[in-house]
């Protein structure tokens, strides 16, 4: 009987030592090893039938290892083949994990800049004057927080955690370093707890909007991948799969990064949830069929007027969504949304490299050589095709200039 390996490359949560678990299973048995002390473990479990093996992940996306003051994450460019657990300590780490989208969704990577910068802070705190000079401290402080700021333009979550440490930094009047060593480690895991929270409330309201055996489409990853816990638009799929509402999900497969297919459709089979994996361009059809009832989608920014920027593919989906008569929801954490930002138009949408279109997946070159290539990472949904924006204050419905300040105040 042939044997599948996965392969994880975690750090303990006793030691701090970086290790490798190996889980070695067939369809029948599962053999462990040095797992059960890692932050990282999964269980597998034969739900019957010949290809029926769930697997459940149980690892925050990101986390702080207090005791390496590290950042840790999950390696989401090595999704779903193996599970590597990365740990940064340097600004510069932290700026490649969020640029290489080895850390991603607007979440996440607010969680992981306020973590990432805190443990960047530690080490020149621990360098030199800036240990001992709260004013150089602080000059070296916005300097990383201007790196950072650098990785990902269009996410407005990376801007908003950043700010709030920085808040931190610019508010305090003491002469002890360590001193705002210790604000900032606390201001830190405020933000990762409460993105637990968020999300979660974010699948009560979204909740109320569907009923059990629905047929859900989502788009992209705005899972648990893409947060601390529960995720945003999939935040509801979770909560009805605890309470059973059984709903059958599909899972747009996200070109050209793939996202659907490498981590939505990767999660929620782990969490032994009903997902069906389609192309982008399918949409239209199981729409036509009648086979989605609602889609759930999560976004990087929202403007005033409730524009919404999310992975490039989003707007197609909600206007093929509007012809059948299909709602879409927006599950968006008040974070995300960017008063300041009067429409879509204005939002800055990142352009990334046309390899990502042309080669990344394939074995060779997909496309010819020397032809033109445009890969905006996101499009701006118009607040015309949206049924709702679902925050963790509550859901709110168009003329969204007047309804988004009431959950944002």
């Amino acid at each position: 009987m042939p044997f599948q390996y996965i392969m994880m490359t975690f750090r303990t949560k006793f030691k701090g030592r970086i290790g490798r678990a190996y889980i070695l299973y067939t369809k029948d048995i599962m053999v462990k090893e040095d797992v059960m002390h890692s932050p990282l473990y999964m269980t597998m479990r034969k739900e019957g039938g010949d290809n029926m093996t769930e697997m459940e992940f149980h690892q925050e996306t990101v986390a702080l290892d207090e005791e390496a003051k590290a950042l840790v994450i999950i390696d989401q460019t090595k999704l779903p083949g193996r599970i590597e657990m990365l740990s940064l300590t340097k600004v510069e780490d932290v700026w490649e994990a969020i640029y290489q989208l080895k850390v991603r969704g607007a979440p996440a990577i607010g969680v992981a800049a306020a973590i990432g910068i805190y443990v960047a802070a530690v080490r020149f705190g621990n360098d030199g004057i800036a240990g001992t000079d709260v004013a150089m401290f602080q000059s070296r402080f916005r300097r990383a927080k201007e790196y950072l700021e650098t990785s990902r333009p269009t996410a407005v979550n990376l801007f908003w955690a950043l700010n709030r440490m920085e808040g931190v930094v610019t508010g305090y009047e003491g002469d002890s370093v360590a001193v705002l060593l210790r604000l900032l480690h606390d201001e830190a895991v405020k933000i990762h707890d409460e993105d637990v929270e968020v999300c979660r409330k974010i699948g009560e309201h979204a909740l109320t909007l569907v009923r059990p055996g629905d047929g859900l489409l989502t788009h992209c990853n705005a899972g648990r991948l893409a947060a601390v816990k529960y995720g945003t638009a999939t935040a509801p799929m979770y909560l009805g799969q605890e309470r059973g509402y059984r709903f059958r999900i599909y899972a747009d497969e996200t070109r050209p990064l793939l996202q659907g297919a490498r981590l939505t459709a990767f999660e929620l089979q782990a969490a032994g949830m009903d997902v069906t994996l389609v192309c982008d361009g399918m949409s239209s059809a199981l729409m036509q069929k009648g086979l989605v009832d609602a889609v759930f989608v999560g976004c990087d920014r929202v403007a005033a007027n409730g524009d919404v920027a999310n992975k490039i593919g989003t707007s197609v989906v909600a206007c093929v969504a509007k012809q059948y008569g299909v709602p879409v929801y927006v599950c968006a954490p008040t974070s995300t949304i960017d008063m300041a930002i009067k429409s879509g138009t204005d939002i800055p949408i990142e352009e990334r490299a046309g390899e990502e279109v042309t080669e990344m997946w394939y074995r060779e070159r997909m496309a010819p050589e020397g032809v033109k290539v445009w890969n905006p990472c996101f499009d701006v949904t118009s607040h015309e095709l949206i049924a709702g924006i679902v925050t963790e204050n509550g859901i709110v419905r168009a003329p969204y200039e007047k309804s988004l300040p009431t959950v944002c105040s």
